[in-house]
């Protein structure tokens, strides 16, 4: 072992091992007599706390090697060592392994932690040789933040160092941005600058003189009154609408040649006219405006890219007429088309999305080898065969779409997000991901245990896909912190890629780091004009009240409609989701038929997948559906919950969000794992206090006790008491409701709206797109590694 590169606490480790054999092997043997060949974090505190409350455990605390439990992630084991991956830091790690007979330790480095690991799942199948990832070396220059305080933040770090880097050498940085600038045109029109400016002491020059000229001006007067003498200065539209705006952001330009600042920086871009299209890629589901959501494969995401696409829309609307410009923007949301539809819209090539006038949904077909278009619906973990051929298909039909290409194309999801790689590196544009929900933390081992998931996810596919998408992306957003990094407690989405293996197929070294300037946290809201405080009656859809009260409190019961309820008076629980087993409504259900306090104090009311197993085309929802008609049974439910499984419009969701605030109740979110937590968002805009799980976005969304309450959904008696505690405390305490309710809007208020949303994208999608210009923050030697890495790794995966 290198001594240099280890840390003070393996050499205070090793002194311990060597001073307590006997206390350290008490320990080891500990974990290593259950046979299982890996332990997670909470199986090592767990095992760790019960060894200390044990006779003679009070001597295994306050300990070198308790210190690296507390920090470990996993451990692996076999009969001769025990091996344990440390996460000293949010997005930090060390690896080490202790000899079980004569309890030495010693450092190692990530490939053998990986190599051993591959051995425990089969020994058999562990080659000499395997591909090891390594991306890391082509970011050994890059400049990176340190601190964890600062990962999501990665356009405010971008731009204090770089700022600064590109004008050390202040002819060739300022001459970077006077070309930045006269590269702008729209249609062949050039905008910001014309050739009359070459040089940057002509640029100075000029802008010296337009200030002079805009100073005599009134405040309000058009560009149109000042363009003939501003072009003769060298000066085209896009400056700003009037002199005083124009003026502003000339002398922004003036203070950057002269001393550039980060933030002087940051709005001058977010001035330019830079963009004026978007294409927004969201292949898989069924992608429609109405009678979608609750379908396999579609949720959350599909009312994400409709909220932020009217929402984007308004911002790039807005930012041209500030410009001064006439350009009326175009948004394309590009989808899969479905031939057999199913009464949905998903069979029309061209859908103009209502809210907005120049967005539209431009959906292309899947297509076999042979040509011939799929007609049917395919799962998400199964579309990987169609994506490239898909992606072409795409380039062709957008350019004609647009007249050109777009200024920023933008994935969705895996899926999404591989088709926007394809698409920007052939069109050389800027590329954002949005990952919605990465597969690999919500599957336990689903990296390590690949084959046996193989015939009905395709991970190895898919989380070649990531592997690449992510490294390709200029930026990447992300609607919370935890979906990066993770806690201090558990590891991010993103971070999980930074190092795993495929066993028998290849070992990432280095993947993603989560500390890499391309992450930036952009939350999103939810449409103010659908989710509003249940107090706010003047807005209030009273035309719906007869069709909710049918819907919710009716006795009637039809295919698509289970149990009815004995005592409607009582406050509503309300969950809604897909019936999938991460989105864990079953959970829900089974906590609240084992809790009397809980049924007692409330009824329950489910929107979720299909009553009738029979109509769900996913072997996991029908699966669900199975185990939920299980539990009524099981448990006498009939009367206590309302099952609707019925795909609800946003307008009946949001006013159905307000009736259950009228009824004191509360909203439930009981996953596994949530990404963000869009109905999150949404119940807490109406004002309806909610109880979330505690892994993920939610963690984030609410502040627990202020706003809202964290659940686990691993201890689904404790959830069930602290929601039964609540509503027994409203009954005695009305205010308390209340305040809760209160607390639910201003948190929203404070984070979560589109209108932030929208004005924090368009920033970055300029800001990123003039650092790829003027350094390489394109990184053209790693887009060139991963093209290799595409061909001899995802094709032959994706050929299934």
């Amino acid at each position: 072992m290198n001594t240099a590169n280890s840390f003070k606490l393996f050499d205070d480790l090793v002194s311990y091992l060597d001073e307590a054999r006997s206390r350290a092997h008490r320990v080891l043997h500990h974990f290593v007599s259950g046979k299982r060949p890996f332990l997670l974090r909470t199986d090592l505190l767990d095992g760790f706390q019960a060894l200390c409350e044990s006779e003679g455990g009070e001597a295994l605390q306050q300990t070198p090697l308790a210190e690296i439990l507390q920090m470990s992630q996993e451990a692996a084991t076999d009969t001769q060592w025990f091996y344990l991956a440390l996460r000293p830091r949010i997005g930090r790690w060390r690896y080490l392994r202790i000899h079980l007979e004569t309890v030495e330790a010693e450092e190692i480095v990530v490939s053998q932690f990986l190599r051993f690991k591959e051995r425990l799942v089969d020994v058999n199948e562990t080659p000499e040789w395997t591909l090891e990832v390594d991306l890391e070396p082509f970011s050994r220059e890059f400049f990176k933040p340190r601190e964890t305080r600062s990962i999501g933040r990665g356009v405010e770090f971008l731009n204090r160092r770089l700022s600064s880097r590109l004008f050390e050498e202040q002819g060739k940085g300022q001459q970077r941005v006077l070309d930045f600038l006269s590269m702008h045109a729209y249609r062949g029109q050039p905008l910001m600058l014309n050739g009359g400016i070459t040089r940057v002491e002509d640029l100075r020059r000029a802008l010296r003189s337009a200030d002079r000229l805009l100073a005599g001006a009134e405040a309000d007067t058009p560009w149109s009154e000042l363009a003939r003498e501003l072009r003769s200065l060298g000066f085209e539209a896009g400056w700003g609408a009037n002199a005083a705006r124009i003026r502003d952001t000339m002398q922004l330009l003036l203070d950057i040649l002269e001393a550039p600042s980060p933030d002087a920086l940051e709005t001058f871009l977010s001035r330019i006219p830079m963009i004026f299209s978007l294409a927004i890629l969201s292949p898989h589901g069924w992608f429609g405006q109405s009678n979608v959501l609750g379908r396999p494969d579609t949720g959350g995401q599909v009312v994400y890219i409709l909220d932020q696409v009217r929402a984007l829309e308004k911002e790039m609307r807005q930012r041209l007429n500030e410009q001064g410009l006439d350009i009326k923007p175009s948004i394309v949301v590009i989808t899969r088309l479905i031939p057999e539809a199913e009464g949905t819209t998903c069979d029309q090539r061209i859908e103009a999305i209502a809210g907005t006038d120049y967005a539209r949904i431009l959906r292309i077909p899947f297509r076999e080898a042979s040509g011939e278009v799929v007609p049917q619906w395919i799962s998400r973990f199964e579309i990987w065969p169609y994506l490239e051929r898909f992606a072409l298909d795409v380039e062709r039909e957008l350019l004609a779409e647009l007249g050109g290409r777009p200024d920023l194309v933008i994935g969705n999801y895996s899926d999404g997000n591989l088709v926007a790689t394809l698409l920007a590196q052939r069109l050389g544009v800027t590329q954002c991901n949005i990952a919605h929900a990465l597969e690999k933390t919500k599957y336990l081992y689903s990296d390590l245990y690949w084959r046996e998931n193989e015939s009905q996810y395709h991970f190895s596919t898919q989380f070649t896909a990531d592997l690449i998408a992510m490294n390709t992306a200029d930026f990447i957003i992300t609607s919370t912190y935890q979906e990066i990094a993770g806690t201090d407690e558990s590891v991010g989405q993103y971070e999980s890629y930074s190092a795993f293996t495929l066993p028998g197929l290849y070992r990432v070294v280095h993947g993603i780091d989560a500390f890499d300037p391309k992450f930036n946290i952009v939350s999103q809201g939810a449409d103010p004009d659908v989710y509003f405080p249940a107090a706010d009656r003047e807005r209030r859809l009273v035309h719906l009240y007869g069709e909710i009260e049918q819907l919710v409190f009716g006795e009637d019961t039809a295919a698509d409609i289970r149990g009815a309820l004995a005592e409607p008076d009582k406050p509503l629980l309300f969950t809604m989701a897909r019936m999938d087993r991460i989105k864990n409504i079953t959970g829900l259900v089974e906590w609240y038929a084992e809790s009397p306090a809980l049924r007692e104090a409330a009824n329950l009311l489910v929107i979720s997948g299909h009553v009738d197993p029979q109509r769900s085309n996913d072997a996991e929802e029908r699966a669900q559906i199975q185990h939920m008609h299980d539990l009524m049974d099981a448990h006498g439910l009939e009367t206590q919950i309302r099952w609707l499984g019925k795909h609800l419009d946003k307008d009946l969701s949001g006013e159905l969000y307000r009736v259950v605030a009228d009824r004191r109740g509360a909203f439930v979110q009981p996953a596994l794992f949530e990404a963000f937590g869009l109905t999150v968002v949404e119940a807490m805009s109406s004002g309806l206090p909610t109880f979330a799980t505690c892994f993920g976005g939610p963690l984030e969304i609410i502040e627990d006790g202020v706003s809202g309450f964290h659940i686990n959904p691993n201890h689904g008696e404790a959830a069930a008491e602290k929601m039964a505690a609540f509503l027994q405390r409203c009954r005695k305490e009305p205010a308390y409701w209340d305040k809760l309710s209160q607390g639910s809007l201003e948190r929203v208020a404070a984070r979560y709206t589109w209108k932030r949303y929208a004005e924090r994208m368009m920033t970055l999608s300029r800001v990123y797109g003039f650092w790829r210009y003027v350094t390489d923050l394109e990184r053209s030697e790693t887009r060139r590694y991963l093209e290799m890495f595409y061909a001899l790794q995802y094709r032959p995966l994706a050929s299934f």
